[in-house]
Formats: structure tokens, C-alpha cells, sequence
């Protein structure tokens, strides 16, 4: 059981159960209650309703001169249909009409209550009383029963008496109550039986839905509510779908936002980080050339040496040291259009070998300056795709390092290497191997390996970086190979 089931003290079904069997207990209470309070009224009045309108039939058919035949047709129809009993004397107390074989008996009723004041008992009262006639409860002095009577005159002068039992209005009403107590027993059984099913039907869905919000509260979604009711239990059910649709497609939202939001201010710090460290890389990348420039200007503007060969050793100083901020400054340029997608390639099918030779063809001074040994092979016209003067900057930049990395035997190995759809450049120099805690950092902007010695050939530890930046937005692979005699740099371009 969840923490929200352990709140549900009373279950919807044993609710709907008690609220049947509480209405059937409340409605035959009610019954009860009415018959007991109003019951006696009620049968009195009808009694009575039925006496006067006896004595207006009979009154009408006298004053109408009907036969006796019809007279005692009438008669017996109304003490048959209202329990009466009467008796119609004339003037000298001749019988005119009668519904009993006892006439004495009524007769005697009828003197009694003309000629003798008999008080009224307890339970005695009279409902109405004029010159025509008294209506009253009475007791009968011999058995203690109730009767309704009406005595008096007709309007042709006639006496008369009308009576009927009334039955024990007490146990009337015990036998009603007992026989509504038996019916609430068996409406309550029932109402039990019906209110179990019915509880079942209605909670059923809602259970469901209940199951399915406990899932959404859990962000589990894949539930659905699949009941077809027409009512207001199926109208929730199928917005509880769709509220479930609406908040997974959010949160799915929410997540891709903050997912996003996340790469946002990781790339807003490490752009930051690598501004930090430009920064501080120029800055000591360029503090040295500005140091030495400044240093032999301020010499010859104070005329520290007179002579002319000092003079012109002093220019030639400021003119290489400004060359080399120059350089550094057209690479950085560069570097940054590569990284920022700046730098546009225009992409078409070269040969690679002619390119290579070219550069080799113009470098020739510095190959021999640098007393190195190149060796490059009469290779075949090989053809391939990419940007002709990023890879002309890339085999620059590898040859040049290896130019000022040459040692050993100072041999340079220019290869070209197809790998079915690729085209592999290498070029490779004799010398130190780089160490290997720097083999992963050597694609960094202003690192260097040995930085005494890259001061010495005015290296900016950009050119790797160049390197790639260009393969990367080629999509081409690059790298290095470490040699114990040497290191091998390497390219690749689509020979497709």
C-alpha cells in the first residue's frame, strides 16, 4: 500500500453501500414516524368524508320521493362500500329504510342520544354539531369500541342514525410499522446486494483513474484510461489522457530546454575559459618581441652605438621581432576564423603531388639553410577533394615543424599513401620523439614542448592548432605517430 492509499479510511464501495442502506433506513423511519403521528387523523377524516356524503345521498333520494325499492337499493350500495350502518325512522317512528336486521338495536342509539344526556368518555368528542344533525366519536357502553355516529333530521323531517366502527387505530398503525420494519429488512438486504454491484460499476473507473494519477504523479505516462463511459467519469478519464499527453510532451520539453540550457552555460564557460587562457597566451606570446623591440628603438633613439654596422644590427632586430607579432598575429587571426566557421572552403578536386612539390620547390632555401635531407618520390598525379589552400596550410605547417624538430641523420620523409576512399599525407623528421604527457596537448593553442628551443625558431604554437582546426571542419582525420628515431605527422583528404 502507497502513502495515498494508507489515507483512504472508508472505501468508495463500502461508501455507496452505507449511503443505499442509509437511505432505505431513513425512508421507512420516515414511514414509520408519519404513521404514527398523522395516521389517525388521516383515517378519521375519511371516515367521516364517508358518513356525510351517506347522509347527503340518502337526504337528496327523500326529498326526491324516491320508492322505497330504490331507498333501500341506495342504502345497501353506501353500507356496503363505507362500513355504515343506518336506520331511517318517520314521524311516528315507523322504519323507512334500514341496512341492519337488529333496527331495535339502532333505535335504541338513536333515543339514547335524543333523549338522555349520556357525558362523553375520554376518547368521546364531537367533529360537528348543528340544528340538523350532531357528528361524534363514541364509545359503545358495552364493548368499549369506537364509532363514528351521526344522528339528527332529515330535511323532510325524518330521524336518523348512521354508524361505523372504527377499528383500532392503534393497532393499525403496530401492524403498519411491523410490515414496514419487515420490508426495510428486506430493501436493506437488498440495498446491500444492489449497492455492492452498483459500487463496484461506478468505482471501478474511478480506481483506475485513481492508479493512472498515482503513475503520473511517478512521471509515468504510458498509462492510459481506456473506459468508454458517456457520463462525467469518462469526460475526466479522457482529460486525465490528454492532461497526461500535455505534461509528458512538457516535461519532454522541459528536459530537451534544460538539456540544452546546460550545453549553453558549459559552452559559455569553456569559451570563457579559452578567452582567459588567449589572452593570457598572447599576452606572453607578444611580451617578449614588444619587450625587445622597444628596448632596441629606445637604443636608437638615445644613440647607444654611433657606428653604422650597429645601427643596422639594431634595425634588423626590430624588423624580425616585428615580423615574428606579425606572424603570430595572421595565424591567431586565421585560427579564430576556422573555429568560429568564418572561414569558408571551397571544395574541388586538386592534385595533391603537384601541390606537394610546389611548396617543396619554394621552400628550397630553407631546406637548405636548415641542412636537412628531403625525400619525396616521383609520385603519380593523385587526385583528391577537399580545399587546395587549407591543405597546402596543413602540409605547411606539418613540414615547417619539422623543419625546426629536425635531428639525427636531419632527414625529412615526404609519403603519399591512398587507403581506398582516403588519401593519407605524412611527413615525417628524424629527431627527439615527443614525450608522451605531451602528445595529447601538442593540438592546444600556444603549447609547446620545448619551449627554449621554439623560442629559438620564433614558434608561435599556433600551427597545430591551425592544422586542426581545418581537418575538424573538413570532418578529415589527422595525427601523429611517435618513432624512436623520429615523428611522423599525418592527414587525410576524400579521394572521392
Amino acid at each position: 500500500m502507497n502513502r495515498s492509499d494508507s489515507k483512504i479510511k472508508i472505501s468508495i464501495n463500502v461508501q455507496l453501500m452505507l449511503a443505499f442502506l442509509g437511505l432505505i433506513v431513513l425512508v421507512v423511519g420516515a414511514c414509520i414516524l408519519v404513521n404514527s403521528t398523522f395516521l389517525e387523523d388521516y383515517y378519521v377524516k375519511n371516515k367521516v368524508e364517508a358518513i356525510r356524503s351517506a347522509y347527503q345521498t340518502i337526504n337528496d333520494s327523500l326529498t326526491d320521493g324516491a320508492d322505497t325499492d330504490d331507498l333501500s337499493s341506495t342504502v345497501r350500495k353506501l353500507s356496503d362500500t363505507y362500513n355504515i350502518s343506518m336506520v331511517v325512522l318517520d314521524e311516528s317512528m315507523g322504519t323507512v329504510v334500514s341496512s341492519i336486521n337488529d333496527v331495535d338495536f339502532l333505535q335504541r342509539q338513536l333515543f339514547s342520544n335524543l333523549f338522555e344526556s349520556r357525558p362523553l368518555g375520554s376518547n368521546d368528542r364531537v367533529l360537528e354539531e348543528n340544528a340538523k344533525y350532531t357528528l361524534q366519536i363514541r364509545s359503545d357502553v358495552m364493548t368499549g369500541d369506537q364509532y363514528i355516529e351521526m344522528w339528527g333530521l332529515m330535511d323532510n323531517g325524518s330521524l336518523f342514525i348512521m354508524r361505523s366502527a372504527m377499528e383500532s387505530i392503534e393497532d393499525s398503525v403496530a401492524i403498519a410499522n411491523r410490515f414496514l420494519v419487515y420490508i426495510g429488512l428486506i430493501a436493506g438486504i437488498v440495498s446491500v446486494v444492489i449497492g455492492f454491484l452498483a459500487a463496484r460499476m461506478i468505482s471501478r473507473p474511478i480506481k483506475e483513474l485513481t492508479v493512472i494519477s498515482e503513475k503520473m504523479k511517478e512521471l509515468d505516462f504510458n498509462a492510459k484510461y481506456e473506459g468508454g463511459e458517456r457520463n462525467e467519469i469518462g469526460v475526466l478519464g479522457r482529460n486525465i489522457n490528454e492532461l497526461s499527453e500535455t505534461l509528458e510532451s512538457t516535461i519532454s520539453e522541459l528536459k530537451t530546454a534544460n538539456i540544452e540550457l546546460e550545453r549553453d552555460i558549459a559552452n559559455k564557460t569553456q569559451i570563457d575559459d579559452m578567452r582567459k587562457e588567449f589572452l593570457s597566451n598572447v599576452s606572453h606570446e607578444l611580451k617578449t618581441p614588444l619587450a625587445l623591440i622597444q628596448g632596441y628603438a629606445e637604443g636608437l633613439k638615445d644613440c647607444v652605438n654611433d657606428d653604422a654596422e650597429s645601427r643596422e644590427y639594431y634595425s634588423e632586430v626590430i624588423v624580425d621581432e616585428a615580423s615574428k607579432m606579425n606572424s603570430i598575429v595572421q595565424k591567431l587571426l586565421t585560427l579564430n576564423q576556422l573555429e568560429f566557421g568564418q572561414e569558408t572552403a571551397n571544395l574541388e578536386r586538386f592534385d595533391i603531388t603537384s601541390v606537394i612539390r610546389g611548396y617543396l620547390n619554394s621552400a628550397d632555401i630553407l631546406i637548405r639553410q636548415a641542412e636537412a635531407v628531403v625525400h619525396f618520390e616521383d609520385y603519380k598525379p593523385v587526385e583528391v577533394w577537399g580545399d587546395e589552400f587549407k591543405a597546402e596550410e596543413v602540409f605547411n605547417n606539418y613540414f615547417s615543424n619539422a623543419l625546426n624538430h629536425l635531428g639525427g641523420e636531419r632527414k625529412i620523409d615526404v609519403s603519399i599513401r591512398r587507403m581506398e576512399d582516403k588519401v593519407r599525407v605524412s611527413v615525417f623528421n628524424t629527431g627527439e620523439p615527443i614525450p608522451e604527457a605531451s602528445i595529447d596537448h601538442i593540438w592546444e593553442k600556444f603549447y609547446k614542448v620545448d619551449k627554449a628551443r621554439t623560442r629559438e625558431y620564433g614558434g608561435s604554437g599556433v600551427g597545430l592548432s591551425i592544422v586542426k582546426a581545418i581537418q575538424d571542419s573538413l570532418g578529415q582525420a589527422y595525427g601523429v605517430i611517435d618513432y624512436d628515431n623520429g615523428v611522423e605527422f599525418y592527414f587525410e583528404l576524400d579521394a572521392r
